[in-house]
């Protein structure tokens, strides 16, 4: 068989978007070169990637599925071959490319980015954002090195190493008087307005701390950032939930206090999650090493709530 990693990657493209004329816009070049790599790789196997039909775009065959699936591993290990081949020596210079998820990513990525440009100046950084299940795609399409994640929605396909647990706590406005409480419970939450952060997953997940006790909470509002939830507990609007905690929170600053919830369940585990299997660059394995030894410092520590006067 004879074909170039150019080609795959213009096949893969083509494939993962459903369309030619995408995969061309996001490649940069010209349709007639995605299509004559799909002719190219098709003919070299003898069989048939795509069903093309007029004004809809490309779909995988079943073979054409397995085969998209190696191809993704193929430019993923290619990646870090050929970053691996620079890194010969110990080298940490190159590029990282990390995805996280976009409502803790301010949280816990400025200390680690921080950390990364001291310990390692020729490292260069690029930061993906997205919910949980976007992030996930980014690291099983290969377009990221490492994802910042909860361990919701991980396969056995995925490796998952633990930097902090994250129990759910209440946000409270301050001049609710549960924010003289040093702790609330759901029984006195669910009446209350709620300030629900609505994403893939979320939403199930701070729902079902209520409906597994038999209880409904009070959406009032809902929004898709963990700002705008801050924002409105801060402006009187209701309550929410969250799992961590801003760096910089400080009660007369910002409007509102961090509660633990009594008998919440087990904590999240927030870390890193890669590809099973694949081993990664030096440059990829010092960057993880990095956040692990920050773990160990207590960089994170401020980040979670608990309930420690009923643990």
């Amino acid at each position: 068989m004879n074909f170039t990693l150019k080609q795959l990657r213009y096949v893969e493209a083509a494939g993962r978007l459903g369309s030619i004329a995408q995969a061309a816009g996001e490649m940069s070049i010209s349709q007639s070169s995605i299509t004559a790599a799909i002719d190219a790789l098709e003919t070299s196997l003898t069989y048939d990637l795509f069903v093309r039909t007029p004004a809809k775009g490309i779909r995988a065959t079943p073979a054409g599925d397995e085969a998209l699936h190696l191809i993704r591993a193929f430019i993923h290990q290619s990646r870090h071959f050929e970053t691996e081949l620079t890194s010969v020596g110990g080298d940490t210079s190159g590029h990282v490319r990390i995805a996280c998820y976009a409502t803790a990513a301010p949280a816990f990525l400025p200390p680690i980015l921080k950390n990364i440009s001291d310990s390692f100046p020729g490292m260069s950084v690029q930061v993906l954002e997205g919910n949980l299940e976007t992030i996930l795609e980014f690291l099983n399409e290969g377009k990221a090195d490492l994802v910042f994640t909860y361990t919701e929605g991980l396969t056995k396909n995925h490796t998952f190493q633990p930097l902090f647990e994250a129990p759910p706590y209440a946000l409270v406005g301050l001049d609710d008087p549960l924010a003289k409480q040093p702790s609330v419970t759901f029984y006195e939450l669910v009446d209350r307005p709620m300030v629900l952060l609505d994403l893939p997953r979320t939403r199930d997940y701070f729902t079902g701390l209520f409906e597994r006790r038999g209880l409904r909470p009070n959406i009032a509002h809902t929004t898709r950032s963990a700002e705008i939830a801050r924002a409105l507990v801060a402006g009187g609007f209701g309550y929410s939930i969250l799992n961590i905690r801003p760096p910089d929170y400080y009660e007369e600053k910002v409007g509102y206090r961090a509660l633990p919830i009594q008998g919440a369940p087990t904590a999240q585990s927030f870390g890193i999650a890669t590809l099973a299997g694949a081993r990664e660059p030096k440059i990829v394995r010092a960057f993880i090493a990095n956040c692990q030894r920050l773990q160990r410092e207590g960089a994170f520590d401020t980040l979670t709530v608990w309930d420690t006067e009923n643990q």
